[in-house]
């Protein structure tokens, strides 16, 4: 038992040691080696190869356990109307004002900060914009309970209603975005400089566009509006539904979704 302890062991030590290199091949290795060492738990400490397909497959049914308990009970409401807010205090967002001088640095003007708030759920919002390239863009903090992070955007809009968005969020989205909806995503740490350089990159290889006039007095209209349309798409779709008192929830449909964006993230990582 004490030989088998030791390879689980080694085993378990050296996926640890090759997810510390930075390098993206030796990463995905050791992101396997996690589900063999749960195989190899079963198989040699539990004596069932059975079992050691039980331990290996927690990896990818364990997001239910959060859909299940969590998940399939928050209700968000379906309108959600931004509301002008301070700035964000430096010890909840350390990189918030070093953020805001890169875009002011890039040449995009101030606009607004404005937030929703649900419960335990916050979404807060610096807007910017830049009307000589006609493009907007946001540093954006989503908090809910002890868990946050941020993201940045850049968003231009054409004639012909399609928008095209710049974005680094960190994780797939939960949810459909709407079918005009140009993305280009960003996974590497790039600095803001180099993700609005990707959004004009972006913008030069789309064929047939122009870009519409942004006014600084009609983003928060414009992201309210998308918002509430972009929650309409997923309720079309099945992922949403709606509950009482103007409230949304996710469906059965959206759960299975939920899940799915989290293997498209275990397979990105591994």
């Amino acid at each position: 038992m004490i030989s088998e302890l030791c390879v689980v062991a080694a085993v378990g030590f050296f996926s640890v040691a090759l997810r510390s290199f930075q390098n993206q091949v030796f990463f995905r290795i050791g992101t396997l080696g996690f589900i063999a060492t749960s195989f190899l738990a079963g198989w040699l400490l539990g004596g069932s190869i059975v079992l050691g397909a039980v331990f290996a497959s927690t990896w990818i049914f364990l997001p239910w356990l959060e859909i299940l308990t969590r998940i399939r009970r928050v209700r968000l409401p379906l309108h959600r109307q931004l509301e002008k807010c301070p700035p964000l205090p430096s010890s909840k967002f350390p990189d918030f004002s070093p953020l805001s001088d890169e875009m002011e640095a890039l040449g995009f003007e101030y606009v607004d900060d404005v937030d929703w708030n649900h419960d335990n759920t916050r979404h807060f919002y610096r807007l910017f914009h830049n009307p000589e390239k006609r493009v907007s863009s946001s540093i954006c903090l989503l908090e809910q309970d002890r868990f946050a992070f941020f993201y940045v955007t850049f968003t231009s809009r054409s004639a012909d209603g399609r928008i095209f968005m710049t974005w680094n969020y960190p994780f797939s989205y939960g949810m459909h975005l709407l079918p005009q909806t140009v993305i280009n995503t960003e996974y590497e740490q790039l600095s803001v400089e180099e993700l609005s350089l990707s959004h004009f990159d972006f913008l030069c290889k789309q064929s047939d566009m122009e870009l519409l006039p942004m006014q600084a007095a009609n983003l928060r209209a414009d992201m309210e509006r998308e918002l509430r349309t972009q929650l309409e798409h997923n309720i079309a779709r099945g992922i949403l539904v709606r509950d009482k008192d103007e409230m949304i929830r996710y469906s059965v449909r959206g759960m299975f979704f939920l899940w799915g964006q989290f293997l498209r993230e275990f397979v990105r990582f591994s």
